[in-house]
C-alpha cells in the first residue's frame, strides 16, 4: 500500500469528519474498538497522528452515539484504568453500507473527471 497524502488545495486542509465517521462504523464492524486502538487503526485510511487527535476522535465517536450509529461501555483495561469501548448498532451498519453505495459513486464520478483531465494533458 503506499502512503496515502493529505488532501490540500490552495494550502487548505479538506474537512474529512464524515469520512472518519465512515471509517471508524467500518472498523467497529466486525469488533469493539476503544479509542487509542481506533487511531492507530485509522492510520490505514490515511489519518496522521498529526491530522487526527484523541480529542477530535472522541468528539466523533460521541457525535455517533448521539446519533445511535454506536453505543459505548466502561470495560476493565487490565491493570490499568478502565477504558471506553464503542460498538457499531443496526443503525450504525444501514449508515455504512449507504456511506459505501454514496462512495462508490463518487469514486466513479471522480475517475471520470481524472481520466477526462489526464486526456487534456
Amino acid at each position: 500500500m503506499t502512503e496515502m497524502q493529505p488532501l490540500f488545495c490552495q494550502g487548505k486542509q479538506h474537512k474529512m469528519e464524515r469520512f472518519l465517521e465512515v471509517c471508524c462504523l467500518l472498523l467497529l464492524y466486525d469488533e469493539v474498538g476503544y479509542g487509542y486502538g481506533l487511531i492507530e487503526d485509522l492510520e490505514y485510511f490515511g489519518f496522521s497522528a498529526e491530522e487526527l487527535n484523541v480529542g477530535t476522535l472522541y468528539r466523533t465517536l460521541r457525535k455517533m452515539e448521539k446519533e445511535a450509529l454506536v453505543t459505548s461501555s466502561w470495560e476493565e483495561g487490565g491493570p490499568g484504568p478502565k477504558r471506553r469501548v464503542y460498538e457499531i448498532t443496526d443503525a450504525g451498519k444501514q449508515e455504512l453500507n449507504q456511506w459505501i453505495h454514496v462512495l462508490k459513486a463518487r469514486k466513479a464520478r471522480i475517475e471520470r473527471l481524472i481520466g477526462k483531465y489526464e486526456e487534456k494533458r
